[in-house]
């Protein structure tokens, strides 16, 4: 299984090395020098950790054959995933892999049923849940405490509560003015996912890119 473990961004200096944007619990042992990180897009990678280095906050990354500010340039944007046996799971029973939130049923505290969970979407500010309505329908809920309270993989459900309105901003019978987009104000991390404050590991199943793509982790 495929686990998301960080997001390439900007160069840093000339010689090659990258900022990281760490998805991951584990950043020491997921890049590790030797490690083998799969790319996103796929003609990225695959690519092997040279060196690391922690600057001011930020994990700088050299990976093997580049060498120039150029090279560097080209990976901007690449998410990180790498391989994980399908038995591990987050140690914090607040943290989650995406493919195990993949499949379960949304419903509200009140008990009404929203959907299923169809994909986890990791942006760079934020993680949706992409919920697929009965009618077809795809809602995005920010991943976030105050909105998803509750997750419960064993009874394969998760409770919501929902900012009015976020249900028909995709209603295309409903002719009533766009209702503002719900304030997200926590950032999870990949890798296991959690919902600020909550998390899932943050090594997030890479399953931004839809389906039965990797976890993060």
């Amino acid at each position: 299984m495929l686990v998301v473990v960080g997001r390439i961004g900007r160069p840093h200096g000339i010689r090659g090395e990258v900022t990281v944007e760490v998805r991951s619990d584990s950043p020491d042992v997921r890049f590790a020098p030797g490690s083998v990180l799969v790319t996103e897009p796929a003609r990225l990678g695959p690519l092997t950790v040279a060196a690391v280095r922690w600057h001011s906050g930020r994990l700088l990354m050299l990976v093997e054959g580049l060498h120039d500010r150029n090279g560097a340039e080209a990976l901007r944007g690449a998410v990180l995933s790498v391989e994980v046996d399908d038995a591990d799971a987050p140690e914090d029973p607040e943290e989650f892999f995406d493919h195990q939130l993949r499949g379960l049923a949304v419903v509200t505290t009140g008990g009404e049923v929203v959907g299923t969970i169809d994909d986890v979407i990791h942006l760079p500010s934020q993680d949706l849940l992409s919920v697929r309505r009965a009618d077809g329908r795809e809602v995005l809920v920010p991943f976030v405490a105050e909105i998803v309270p509750e997750i419960d993989v064993e009874a394969g459900r998760v409770v919501v509560t929902l900012p009015p309105g976020l249900l028909e901003l995709d209603d295309p019978d409903d002719d009533s003015p766009e209702p503002p987009a719900a304030t997200r104000s926590h950032q999870p991390k990949a890798g296991p996912k959690s919902r600020p404050p909550l998390s899932l590991p943050t090594d997030l199943a890479a399953g931004a890119a839809g389906p039965g793509a990797p976890d993060e982790g």
